[in-house]
């Protein structure tokens, strides 16, 4: 279920209903898993200072987002007079 939660984070409803629980029971569940997970300490997030260290090796990539033109037919002025004249019968 806690699982679930984190990876998909849906309602607590949601959760609650796919285990055949209520919605207060399915949040005392995953409370109680996520202060257990807090309590350990193998499950803490390095702090900012951590950012700052030399051991860290980044990776910088960049990436070309810039606009396009698409490429579309162009219009025939000759075709669009030619429908509105069978258009005009």
């Amino acid at each position: 279920m806690m699982l679930e939660y984190a990876r998909e984070y849906t309602t607590y409803a949601s959760i609650g209903l796919t285990y055949g629980l209520s919605e207060p029971t399915t949040f005392k569940v995953i409370r109680w898993v996520e202060d257990v997970l807090i309590k350990d300490n193998r499950f803490h997030l390095p702090g900012k200072n951590a950012l700052f260290k030399d051991e860290n090796n980044f990776e910088i990539i960049l990436v070309d987002v810039t606009e396009s033109p698409i490429e579309r037919p162009k219009k025939n002025k000759e075709h669009i007079i030619r429908e509105r004249k069978n258009g005009i019968l």
